[in-house]
């Protein structure tokens, strides 16, 4: 069950986004919203601000970062006021965490009190690269939170119906699962695609998304599709037939694990709409 959802705070355009389809998602689940924002400790501390001090000929006078504190402090509580008055309005019960640390650490150790994290692509620090195939912040979060993590782009769109990418690995048994869930309590239809050129191979899978969804009573339908797997699944979502896509977060090589699957990574980067990944 999703009851929890976790949703950093940044600012940004995209972050804001976020926040709208966290208003949007949150009744159809029965959720409640946290709202977290994380004050960069490399702002604070790090030798960023000495360097940038020093570069504009302006060394560190006396209370410099404590100015620079107070105003970051001051920025995220006008940002998580804003977050509890748009829920509020809502009517979606919230929460709100300000904590100062390393950007995604703080997501990830917030995690833990959350079923689900929901977060822009690229949010207000992208420029700083801690990873880089997507959003930096995004990629670490994805990579070892351990929750399942919707990644949204740069606009929001209602959410009618749902894709599900299924190559039977662990990861996407744990995806048809949750988008069962998700199917029954926000009564989206889902549309599983299984890309493989061996027939027998997707008949296989096939009957084992078959077997799992008479397990529930979600809305399902599986369509079988060959060809290079992020191709096929991209050209799947840009026909527009679904506003969410759920895969999981890796494939069956091993190599992958070092970064994002290199299929996970190109869905995420290309999709104009939501991905949903579980690990």
């Amino acid at each position: 069950m999703i009851r929890t959802i976790l949703i950093p705070v940044d600012g940004s355009p995209n972050s804001a986004n976020a926040v709208d389809y966290g208003i949007y998602i949150a009744p159809k689940l029965e959720a409640a919203l946290t709202g977290l924002h994380v004050i960069d400790i490399l702002l604070i501390q790090g030798p960023m601000m000495t360097d940038i001090s020093t570069t504009v000929g302006m060394p560190p006078y006396d209370g410099f970062f404590e100015t620079i504190e107070a105003s970051l402090k001051e920025k995220a509580d006008l940002l998580l006021k804003d977050f509890e008055d748009r829920c509020r309005m809502a009517a979606i019960p919230c929460r709100t965490q300000k904590n100062i640390g390393k950007i995604s650490d703080a997501i990830i150790e917030e995690s833990e009190n959350a079923d689900l994290i929901l977060m822009a692509k690229k949010g207000e620090h992208f420029h700083v690269k801690e990873g880089g195939v997507i959003g930096s912040v995004a990629e670490i979060v994805i990579r070892h939170s351990g929750k399942p993590v919707m990644v949204i782009g740069e606009s929001f769109q209602v959410i009618e119906s749902m894709g599900l990418a299924y190559d039977g690995s662990a990861p996407s048994r744990k995806a048809l699962e949750l988008s069962m869930m998700i199917s029954e309590k926000a009564s989206w239809p889902i549309t599983v695609i299984i890309v493989s050129a061996d027939k027998s191979r997707a008949a296989e899978l096939s009957a084992q998304v078959e077997e799992t969804i008479q397990q529930g009573s979600a809305d399902c339908e599986v369509i079988i599709s060959t060809g290079r797997e992020a191709d096929e699944i991209l050209k799947f979502i840009k026909e527009g037939s679904v506003e969410l896509m759920v895969m999981g977060a890796y494939g069956h090589n091993r190599l992958r694990e070092l970064l994002l699957g290199s299929t996970t990574s190109q869905v995420i980067r290309k999709s104009p709409i939501p991905v949903l990944l579980i690990r």
